[in-house]
């Protein structure tokens, strides 16, 4: 008698399972640039949220252009666009969870891959995007992660990340010198 309520019971647990959040299982260094089509260096010039598809498939994308100021794997590009799922179109707001957000001004390096066919194009989502900020008191840029965390060590993405200061964090230049030895390549000069 009991087992029978069990099967019903068990059915809405994986129900429910599969319902929830995403799950990105943050990737390597290595992966990141290999699994990247393109890695580049910009500035945000422009977002913006528009409606995409008829129908049942009417959603809002985000466009996102950059002003690309150095291509570091691959050919961005002076300007390149990436297609992010969801964004605000008047009163209107479609998210999804975890999705990086852009502002114009804002200095990236990305990580893409898949441009228009994922609902996010960098690799790991928001692993695949490096802010890069200034620290006006030691007056040097330095690198954060997806998460708005300092980055100290490479090999540590996603992984044991220790908590460091803007001080401590590699500066854009180390994070790209870093993807060219990956890819084999000297850094230029």
């Amino acid at each position: 008698m009991k087992t029978k309520y069990l099967f019903p019971l068990a059915l809405l647990v994986i129900t429910f399972s599969c319902i929830s959040a995403t799950t990105v299982i943050p990737p390597t260094f290595d992966q990141l640039v290999n699994q990247a089509e393109l890695i580049f260096q910009g500035t945000v010039t422009d977002v913006r949220s528009v409606w995409d598809g008829e129908g049942a498939q009417r959603h809002i994308d985000t466009y996102v252009t950059f002003q690309v100021l150095e291509n570091v794997k691959g050919d961005a590009g002076d300007s390149y666009t990436i297609r992010i799922l969801g964004g605000t179109v008047g009163d209107e707001t479609m998210e999804v969870t975890d999705t990086p957000k852009f502002k114009a001004g804002d200095r990236e390096i990305l990580f893409v891959e898949h441009n228009n066919d994922q609902f996010v194009p960098l690799v790991g989502i928001n692993n695949g995007r490096f802010h890069v900020q200034r620290d006006e008191q030691i007056g040097r840029d330095f690198v954060v992660n997806g998460e708005g965390a300092p980055v100290r060590d490479l090999k540590k993405l996603g992984r044991a990340e220790e908590s460091v200061s803007a001080a401590e964090a590699i500066s854009p230049e180390q994070l790209k010198s870093a993807v060219q030895a990956q890819l084999g390549n000297p850094p230029a000069k």
